[in-house]
């Protein structure tokens, strides 16, 4: 590291830190290793799964339903104690949000980093899909909402927006803390947000990332023609046969320097981001669902 390109010292962003819960891996390491060995971590349910799962019977006989999922482990998981959260609020409390501010902490040990102790504001830029656990579980409970009241609801951790700043208010981070939405390229497009607020001196450390996690969990679905899910439940990405998706869940999360500063810290350093840009396609493209 000491011929470095002047280049890359002067607009490299480094990834000191990361963590990711996804299906088949409770952690990026995991991950990688399930990745190497070609493992597919999608998974078949059974017909009694299903059924303990709250599939009725009519739905699974339908011969378009597909018994495949991309369960997370252990979704209902989560330590609030750590977080300073009663066991009613972690109740309230979207899994999304759990999850990610789980990861953010172990990413941040991951970089080495007390963000109690770091020299410089930390940003946030961040992101996670439609709440259906507040749709399925706290909407549906009446007593929860008569005494919570249904704005606490939304608002205590079930609002997409405040996915960052509650991560902001729990680790007491001070930069920039913003929500970042754009479907299925959030987390990439919070990594490039995040690298633009390094670049422009807006913080001096970052942790960017998205959270999703479908519930209820470990279903699978009914395939519809011309819709982007996959009939088999197989996904083949850049392959001639390639069908569709599966919709999963996961959660993943990095912390960013600006390249000179890790290497003056002596951060572990697991890549370095060159550049990043954001277009898009507008109308150019065979219909609004196409890649």
């Amino acid at each position: 590291m000491t011929d470095l390109d002047p280049s890359l010292l002067e607009n490299g962003i480094a990834i000191v830190g990361l963590s990711a819960r996804l299906p088949g891996a409770h952690d990026a390491d995991e991950y990688w290793e399930n990745l190497r060995n070609g493992v597919e971590s999608l998974v078949r349910l059974s017909d009694e799964e299903l059924e303990q799962n709250g599939v009725h019977e009519s739905l699974r006989r339908d011969p378009n339903y597909v018994p495949v999922s991309g369960s997370l482990p252990e979704v209902q998981m989560f330590d609030a104690g750590y977080f300073g959260l009663s066991p009613k609020d972690a109740a309230i409390t979207d899994p999304q949000h759990r999850h990610f501010l789980e990861c953010a902490v172990e990413a941040f040990e991951n970089a080495g980093h007390s963000t109690h102790r770091f020299d410089g504001a930390i940003g946030v830029f961040a992101g996670c899909g439609m709440n259906s656990y507040f749709i399925n579980n706290l909407l549906t409970n009446p007593e929860m909402s008569r005494t919570v009241g249904s704005f606490l609801l939304r608002h205590t951790g079930n609002d997409r927006d405040f996915l960052p700043t509650t991560v902001s208010y729990k680790l007491n981070l001070t930069g920039p803390s913003l929500a970042v939405q754009t479907a299925c390229s959030t987390s990439l497009v919070a990594i490039h947000v995040a690298c633009q607020s390094l670049l422009g001196g807006e913080c001096e450390m970052a942790v960017a990332g998205g959270s999703t996690i479908i519930v209820p969990n470990g279903r699978g679905y009914v395939y519809r023609d011309n819709e982007p899910v996959s009939p088999d439940g197989h996904c083949r990405p850049f392959e001639a046969d390639s069908a569709g998706t599966v919709l999963s869940s996961g959660t993943g999360v990095v912390v960013l320097r600006r390249l000179e500063d890790a290497l003056e810290d002596g951060d572990p350093i697991h890549a370095v981001i060159r550049g990043s840009a954001v277009n898009n396609d507008g109308a150019g493209k065979v219909g609004y669902m196409a890649p």
